[in-house]
């Protein structure tokens, strides 16, 4: 069988992908969605099948945008409707870094520090140093923003959610520990963290080009949330409801990647946040399958093609699991075909492309 891609005429439309994922109008087809592409996995499809000299981003300007017009051609001939990009601001926080062991890359990985934070009292909340969104260079998001095929859109966040940084930045362990001797703290730390964003997303929401938000904050893990129900309910859903308004009031949908088990704040995050549509499925977990059968009706179901698929599995196999996912999810509609999370640097590029050529001879056919 004959590969589609790269697409030589794509067809981009991100209107019609909002429209598929709110339920509107007929279904006319299963779109791709993805959260990330790692740049392990672009960099060969960029320079093999699109011919590309590839270019690694980096402070110079003339780099970051021969980068970024790379980044644009790989979600363009890939069959996307959107490019998504983040950006965080610079938040210092302890990192453990060590080489990424997937094949052919250089790079280095980073993990959070889980015991050692950098505001472990309010003496160092005090003297923190919180970066400042008027000085953000929001070069890269304006770039892409102006540099789009005609049809296509701008899905972009804030990189990392108030959750995960603020257990970036006092360690899981040192945020458990005053979660539970200083609660104040925890709330001055999430507050900060959460008007910086809000700020933040200001500046994003003027973006001509900008069909979605689509932010991640992990909550969860194999069998529940990382920490309380109601702690999440108190410290950080409302900054999601905050950020999930400003982005309704400009037309927008707010979609949310939250990895883990996160089914007991889903009615909070559907009723109260308002989020459009939800990313991150675990087969171990809930298949995206039985979750569009419990919450599709309400709001779309994005990706699902677990990581352990995608990594181990060979093109035939991912093939064959896309299929599955295109019949079940994508028939039923509110539904975009992509991984259960991201396409990370072990996942191999033939499995990668497997997937999104399958989805692509589905629709073709």
């Amino acid at each position: 069988m004959k590969s589609l891609l790269p697409l030589e005429h794509p067809r981009p439309d991100a209107k019609e992908f909002i429209e598929i994922l709110a339920g509107r109008g007929r279904r006319v087809r299963t779109p791709l969605v993805e959260y990330i592409v790692d740049d392990v996995v672009m960099k060969p499809i960029v320079e093999r099948l699109l011919g590309r000299q590839w270019v690694e981003y980096g402070p110079d300007r003339d780099v970051q945008v021969a980068y970024l017009d790379n980044f644009v051609e790989f979600w363009y001939r890939m069959g996307y409707d959107f490019v998504r990009f983040e950006q965080s601001l610079g938040f210092f926080e302890l990192k453990l870094i060590i080489q990424d062991t997937a094949p052919g890359t250089t790079k280095a990985r980073e993990w959070a520090d889980e015991h050692r934070g950098v505001i472990r009292s309010w003496q160092d909340f005090e003297r923190f140093r919180w970066p400042k969104v008027e000085e953000f260079d929001f070069f890269p998001f304006e770039y892409l923003n102006a540099h789009l095929p005609d049809g296509m859109g701008l899905i972009s966040s804030h990189g990392g959610g108030v959750f995960e940084h603020i257990t970036w930045m006092m360690s899981l362990e040192g945020f458990c520990a005053t979660l539970v001797s200083d609660p104040s703290l925890v709330k001055a730390v999430a507050d900060r963290l959460g008007a910086l964003m809000v700020e933040f997303y200001k500046h994003l929401l003027d973006l001509d080009r900008l069909v979605a938000i689509f932010p991640g904050d992990d909550m969860g893990y194999n069998v529940g949330t990382i920490v309380s129900p109601a702690d999440l309910r108190k410290h950080f859903l409302p900054w999601h409801k905050r950020f999930a308004a400003m982005a309704h009031a400009k037309g927008l949908p707010y979609f949310l990647h939250s990895c883990g088990n996160v089914e007991k704040i889903m009615e909070d995050l559907i009723t109260d946040v308002r989020i459009d549509g939800k990313h991150s499925f675990e087969n171990n977990i809930m298949p995206v399958q039985d979750f569009q059968a419990r919450y599709g009706a309400r709001i779309a179901a994005l990706g699902g093609l677990d990581l352990n698929i995608l990594g181990a599995s060979s093109p035939d196999e991912v093939r064959k699991e896309t299929r599955k996912l295109l019949e079940a999810c994508g028939l039923a509609g509110r539904y975009a075909l992509g991984s259960g999370n991201s396409i990370p640097s072990f996942v191999p590029v033939q499995n990668y492309l497997a997937m999104v050529d399958e989805a692509l001879t589905a629709r073709a056919g």
